[in-house]
């Protein structure tokens, strides 16, 4: 029987961070070279970061404005179809939380029994005040309208780094390569 590779997968609305939050995320790895773009939407189609021999990170094009046409068939029938995939990772926007955009993804993963996640992004933009009330909101949603959806929130800034490297343990934990992380991370230490 052959193994495959894990898989993890980012997902969410035009704008809200993915791509932002990838290279932050891999910004220790030298072959993963993501490109950020100003415009929103800019991801058209699904693609692929390898992590070395560890696992694969799936970029989902963003849902809702300016999303590909074919966004659900193409995202619906990949989610699928993967049984390597670990968990996937909803982006919300930490000013404005759960959207009716992101019921197509939340529905996609509850159909599918997909493991997922919330990552909380661009927290660095938003009022301490608005950020919990968006915070408990979601935290809400997830006790009262998820099954699948592992409680925890993550919350990261990809510009300030902030909570970067927890998500980082939480993915390396996930694919089960979190041995890999920390002799990476002692490696940098000794270099340092």
């Amino acid at each position: 029987m052959a193994t495959f590779m894990s898989l993890v997968c980012f997902i969410g609305r035009s704008n809200v961070g993915k791509s932002s939050l990838i290279k932050a995320l891999f910004s220790m790895v030298p072959d993963i070279g993501v490109r950020v773009s100003k415009t929103p939407g800019h991801t058209k189609k699904i693609n692929f970061f390898k992590v070395g021999k560890s696992f694969t990170l799936v970029d989902m094009p963003g849902y809702g404005y300016r999303a590909p046409k074919d966004f659900v068939e193409m995202v619906e029938a990949y989610l699928e179809t993967r049984e390597n995939l670990r968990k996937t990772f909803l982006l919300l926007d930490g000013a404005v939380g759960v959207q009716k955009a992101d019921m197509i993804a939340v529905e996609m993963c509850e159909e599918f029994g997909i493991p997922y996640t919330f990552v909380v992004t661009k927290i660095d933009r938003v009022q301490k005040g608005e950020l919990l009330k968006q915070l408990l909101q979601i935290q809400k949603f997830v006790k009262k309208k998820t099954q699948g959806c592992f409680p925890q929130l993550f919350l990261v800034s990809s510009l300030h780094f902030s909570g970067i490297h927890l998500l980082r343990c939480f993915i390396a934990h996930v694919t089960g390569n979190l041995y890999l992380l920390n002799t990476a991370i002692k490696q940098q230490e000794s270099q340092e």
